[in-house]
């Protein structure tokens, strides 16, 4: 789709190419100059102006009235400025069959008519056929580096789609493990204990305005808060004991700064390690992170079961690790499951 600075841009190029092609008309002897070489040479540049939207069909005109402006008035010169821009111009946006066919038409064409027209000159020669063929691969240059821009777009796009997936199963299943371990705990005692049962509800509706507002983040609402980050564990381990998993916390060595990235999955991973217990954990968890050369973060939960789940949580372990050049493993251990995560620091 052209844009309105798009069409400036070339309205400007078609003005900008005037200039040179004009010249000739201006400086030549008493006589030279005619009508028809005047229309030609108008014929060989206006068309610049529809450039990007018929670049096969502009190039054409443009080679057919530069070639007649060549015939019809010879001002000194062969190069026909409109011809080289039309000629990029078809390299950078045309179609693969009308690239091909104006790269023969330049090998074909070019090199006998500088060769009639010169006078068997080897500089000129030179002249006018290096610069249309340069011209093309300038050109091919462009449309490469846009090829190569647009398929990291979609790169990029394809990672942030799977970094909200990520983000949206942790925030989820953390929220939804949360909220049906306290609505089993709150049934289970609310005719004997009516103010536990209160605090179990209570929790889930903490929970569920917590998992609300971290979707709001996650799915781009422009609130402006920031992600989770390690800093957030010890609040997260708060909540899951809350909700009625024994978790302890050790940390050793000095915290330390941490890539943006990486900040977000030292979270993400230790949320989704304590949701796996949640789920499916009978006995006790504990988190480890050990802040030394890189940041060790392990998670072991007993008693839980290693074919437990489907196993998209783990995945999503690896490859946030994986994507802010860590790694990240989880395994079955003896008495129960353990995750463990080493993340870079600069």
């Amino acid at each position: 789709m052209l844009t309105t600075s798009s069409a400036r841009r070339d309205v400007a190029i078609t003005l900008a190419v005037a200039v040179p092609m004009s010249v000739p008309f201006f400086t030549s002897p008493p006589g030279h100059v005619t009508v028809w070489g005047c229309l030609f040479n108008v014929g060989a540049v206006v068309p610049l102006i529809w450039r990007r939207r018929w670049p096969f069909g502009v190039a054409v005109t443009v080679a057919l009235f530069a070639t007649l402006v060549s015939l019809h008035h010879r001002p000194g010169q062969m190069l026909q400025y409109s011809a080289l821009v039309a000629i990029y111009t078809v390299a950078d946006l045309g179609k693969r069959w009308q690239r091909l066919a104006f790269l023969w038409a330049i090998i074909l064409t070019f090199p006998p008519a500088s060769l009639i027209l010169k006078k068997n000159d080897a500089a000129e020669f030179m002249f006018t056929v290096g610069l249309p063929l340069a011209a093309y691969l300038l050109g091919t240059l462009a449309r490469s580096n846009r090829s190569r821009a647009l398929a990291d777009a979609s790169r990029a796009a394809a990672e942030e789609r799977n970094r909200i997936a990520r983000d949206m199963h942790d925030v989820l299943a953390h929220a939804v493990s949360v909220m049906i371990v306290q609505a089993e705990a709150g049934a289970a005692v609310v005719g004997r204990d009516p103010a536990a049962a209160t605090r179990a509800f209570d929790t889930i509706a903490d929970t569920g305005r917590l998992a609300e507002v971290q979707l709001s983040g996650v799915l781009g609402v422009l609130k402006g808060d920031p992600p989770p980050t390690a800093g957030a564990i010890p609040s997260l381990v708060d909540r899951v004991r809350r909700a009625g998993l024994a978790v302890d916390l050790r940390v050793s060595g000095a915290a330390r700064a941490l890539p943006v990235d990486a900040d977000v999955a030292a979270f993400r991973i230790v949320q989704e390690a304590l949701t796996n217990s949640l789920k499916h954990a009978s006995g006790p968890a504990s988190v480890s992170l050990d802040w030394g050369d890189d940041l060790a973060i392990t998670v072991t939960s007993r008693g839980l079961s290693p074919g437990s789940g489907t196993g998209r949580g783990l995945i999503g372990i690896r490859e946030r690790a994986a994507a802010c050049g860590g790694r990240a493993n989880a395994g079955p251990t003896p008495d129960g499951f353990r995750v463990h995560a080493r993340l870079p620091i600069p």
